[in-house]
């Protein structure tokens, strides 16, 4: 009996069979979501379940995008019954998704699907997709929340994108869809809602007398001058540092999704670089990391905790340094990013290029150089004007 009772429960080096109260068996396994999936169905002997995991198998170590099967199932039953939702279309065609040959990060995953569930699901989720309308499109969008232009922006360009899908001709068969029905012109693109921001000078110097002496050479050191997104700096470990040739590498960085925390590359390919500390800032940083970093390579620089093995929360560095040390330097309207912003400025009125400032910053394009320096050169113009005044000249 104790034999039989291995068998009904049978585990093997891939997912495992169980034998139901009914007598049917039942499959499942683990997929590379780290979540056990069962079978859509369940099966009249142990050894069709057993098939069906060798299947999955296969799929799992194939160079197939995979799905969960209940997805499979689901999208493969609406297309016999002539309707290919945006449901089930969704998730499959993400996992296909690539950028640069890579599959979507978990962060860009976990945006999508969060707008697929709140945003677009609720109008389009369950409507075959072969029968969605331009008309049905410029309608749900125009009727998207008017005080969330970036998430409307972003959800449009989400949906057009899978209607992109959906019209290849490898696809086309199974989604009955012939035309892409988003054509609402510029929906997609967001509306840059607020101009480079930057500190001035003195106020970095009030930032750092407001700021807790554990996080002083986070937010002047990496923020103010070496311009480090928040996830790249909150990953940095000693091993990153070079205080002899005074150099950041920067070579992945920490994202929160689901209240995890994944680390990974940097936001592009453009964001592994090595930059170098301004040398008036260097023994701000080499005092912190004698003071507050672990002596091991791997420490992190700044921790949830001194001494701690946890990244630094964003949420809780906003809230608990952040907002006070701003508020207290005289600019509540500084946001975080904007220290970024001051260092590219910084860079550009020092005289960089637009390759260096790329280079110093990790812009995967030209464009937010540019930007920088043209703010830059607008800067030029005040001191200039300045200068006049000081000499009594009219302006």
């Amino acid at each position: 009996m104790a034999r039989g009772r291995r068998r009904d429960r049978g585990r093997r080096g891939f997912g495992a069979v169980r034998k139901l109260p009914s007598g049917r068996y039942q499959a499942s396994y683990v997929g590379p979501d780290l979540k056990r999936h069962a079978a859509p169905y369940t099966f009249e002997a142990a050894i069709d379940a057993e098939g069906w995991l060798a299947q999955e198998r296969r799929l799992v170590a194939s160079d197939e995008p995979w799905t969960p099967p209940r997805a499979r199932f689901e999208a493969l039953r609406a297309a016999a019954e002539g309707g290919m939702t945006l449901r089930h279309f969704a998730p499959e065609a993400l996992a296909r998704r690539r950028t640069r040959g890579k599959p979507l990060r978990p962060k860009t995953m976990s945006l999508y699907e969060g707008l697929l569930r709140r945003v677009i699901y609720p109008r389009f989720g369950d409507v075959p997709m072969r029968l969605v309308t331009d008309d049905d499109v410029s309608g749900w969008f125009d009727g998207l929340d008017p005080d969330t232009p970036t998430q409307n922006a972003h959800a449009y360009a989400l949906l057009h994108g899978l209607f992109v899908d959906a019209v290849h001709p490898k696809q086309r068969a199974r989604t009955g869809v012939t035309i892409n029905p988003c054509t609402v012109k510029g929906a997609g693109t967001v509306q840059r809602r607020h101009e480079i921001r930057t500190a001035a000078l003195v106020e970095l110097d009030a930032l750092l007398e407001h700021t807790p002496p554990r996080f002083r050479a986070l937010v002047v050191v990496a923020f103010a001058w070496c311009g480090l997104r928040f996830g790249e700096a909150a990953e940095l470990r000693r091993s990153d540092v070079d205080l002899e040739t005074g150099v950041l590498h920067v070579r992945r960085a920490v994202v929160r999704v689901e209240g995890q925390n994944i680390v990974g590359p940097p936001k592009s390919a453009a964001g592994v670089r090595a930059v170098t500390v301004p040398p008036h800032v260097l023994p701000l940083l080499a005092a912190h990391m004698h003071q507050h970093v672990g002596p091991g390579a791997s420490a992190l620089l700044f921790p949830a905790e001194a001494g701690g093995t946890e990244h630094l929360a964003h949420a809780t560095f906003y809230k608990y340094v952040w907002m006070p040390a701003r508020a207290a330097a005289g600019r509540p309207d500084l946001r975080l990013h904007d220290l970024r912003h001051t260092a590219a400025v910084l860079s550009a009125q020092s005289g960089a290029t637009v390759a260096e400032l790329m280079g110093r910053y990790g812009h995967s394009s030209a464009d937010a150089s540019l930007r920088y320096q043209h703010v830059a050169h607008g800067r030029d113009a005040e001191i200039a004007a300045r200068m006049s005044r000081l000499a009594g000249g009219s302006t």
